[in-house]
């Protein structure tokens, strides 16, 4: 299950989004994200599947190895979907005790399905197309304007990439320590849920200690490099966009307008 967690991993390929500016990436990834919680019919979410197949496409990252990445959501998934069958009112379907199924819960269970499926999906778009450091100089440029109000931006940005490079690094230490443990005795995987979640809590000592003695060496790594923060300092590899980001912008553009026209007719 930890193997199959694929936000913040980077797949390294050529491809047109792998070549694309981290800012167009980004800008795109909000765009999904919005319209994908402003849709509430058929054909809008028939459309965000259209784009975001487009993107899985474009993005050359074999399905099998993004699709995994939804394991890990699973129980999430499940739980949402329950609570939206079963605690929605309107036309009733079938009730068993005090628990009923409406053809409305139905709908919206069904739609809340679909949009949190689309939501890890095209998140881990962004993070498998877009290294680290790329991420860190896309989001401080699009950002820069907060700067001005005080926003230490490129710290932010920093603490966000490091964040996000630090998922696939614990995610490999815990596996680790669980083949450590399971190699002494321990078992992860028989019993019911509570008491799986009860055989995971020995490695949470061991886990947060790793976590703080690799923070503190990437600290000592930065200060030994004179990392002084932002201010100051300039690119090796400055983003510029080019003509294909401009394109982009406009398949943005009308994607959304698109998307509000099938908004709207529904």
């Amino acid at each position: 299950m930890l193997r199959d967690i694929t936000l913040g991993q980077y797949y390294p390929v050529d491809s047109v989004l792998h070549r694309m500016d981290p800012r167009t990436k980004l800008f795109g990834t909000l765009v999904y994200i919005v319209t994908l919680f402003i849709a509430d019919s058929v054909w809008a979410y028939g459309l965000a599947a259209l784009f975001l197949a487009a993107a899985i496409r474009l993005s050359r990252v074999p399905v099998k190895f993004m699709v995994r990445g939804l394991k890990s959501i699973v129980i999430l998934l499940l739980i949402s979907v329950s609570f939206n069958l079963f605690l929605t009112p309107g036309t009733p379907i079938f009730k068993i005790g005090f628990l009923q199924m409406t053809w409305e819960g139905l709908e919206f269970a069904a739609f809340m399905a679909v949009r949190l499926i689309f939501l890890v999906l095209g998140s881990t778009i962004l993070t498998l197309t877009t290294t680290p450091n790329q991420l860190t100089d896309g989001l401080e440029k699009s950002l820069g304007f907060m700067g001005k109000i005080g926003v230490p931006v490129h710290e932010v940005s920093m603490m966000m990439s490091i964040a996000l490079r630090f998922i696939p690094i614990l995610i490999e230490e815990t596996d680790k320590i669980m083949k450590a443990q399971m190699a002494r005795g321990a078992d992860f995987e028989s019993g019911n849920l509570i008491q799986r979640a009860k055989a995971m809590v020995p490695l949470l000592v061991p886990l947060f200690i790793s976590a703080f003695r690799r923070a503190t060496d990437l600290a000592m790594a930065m200060e030994a490099r004179c990392y002084r923060g932002g201010e100051g300092r300039t690119k090796m590899k400055p983003l510029r966009y080019e003509k294909r980001d401009r394109i982009t912008y406009l398949v943005y553009a009308g994607y959304f307008l698109l998307f509000l026209a099938a908004k709207a007719a529904a």
